[in-house]
């Protein structure tokens, strides 16, 4: 198991780190560069984000989701709403299948030309790219317009595996390789391990087989 020897952080914790994240980017006039899995976690982030919209102060930032399988991925999810729990379904009532409704700062970028545009920007992106584990897709980018500037943040939201660019952010590491580049890590770098879909020890403690062949 992932997380067979530990547990993970209670959500309210996880929660209120993530809005002083947000808050700290802001007061420090920086981007907030977020990795994440197209399939899942991205979209837990952008339900996050709707959800917590006034009282995390959203409208401080422009939000990008800057991969195109995320953005394909989160029009499945709309388009099936017949499979929300009660609290999403009601969050997402009166979309109509767009996100904008309740989130009126998002942007969707799925060409090459929209994603490097957001590298011009200096301040207040909350920026959502693959690849997960920082080996790959367009959050490379960002890190390279980013990743040096002491007023950035990264927020790590998922597992990263050994000898990947995300784990060595996540182990402290002082530079990293960029299409032979090495890049300073300047950027705050945050850890927020209560958003994993993995079950920690308490879950899989709590598993029944008997359910879950069912």
């Amino acid at each position: 198991s992932t997380y067979g020897d530990r547990l993970h952080r209670p959500l309210a914790d996880t929660l209120e780190e993530l809005r002083g994240v947000l808050d700290a980017a802001a007061r420090g006039g920086g981007n907030v560069i977020i990795p994440a899995f197209a399939v899942g976690r991205t979209q837990e982030l952008l339900y996050l984000f709707a959800r917590h919209y006034q009282d995390w102060r959203m409208h401080r930032f422009a939000l990008f989701l800057d991969s195109p399988m995320a953005i394909q991925a989160t029009r499945v999810y709309l388009r099936h709403e017949e499979l929300y729990d009660k609290e999403t379904a009601k969050l997402w009532s009166g979309t109509r299948r767009d996100l904008r409704k309740v989130l009126p700062n998002l942007s969707f970028t799925a060409s090459a030309e929209q994603s490097m545009r957001i590298n011009r920007i200096r301040s207040g992106a909350v920026i959502i790219a693959g690849s997960g584990m920082c080996n790959g897709g367009r959050v490379r980018h960002h890190f390279k317009h980013n990743l040096w500037r002491r007023e950035c943040h990264v927020v790590i939201s998922g597992f990263q595996a050994a000898g990947t660019p995300g784990r060595a952010l996540v182990d402290g590491a002082a530079h990293l390789r960029l299409w032979g580049e090495t890049v300073k890590v300047a950027a705050q770098v945050h850890t927020v391990g209560g958003l994993s879909a993995h079950a920690d020890q308490a879950g899989l403690g709590g598993w029944d087989p008997v359910c879950s062949r069912s």
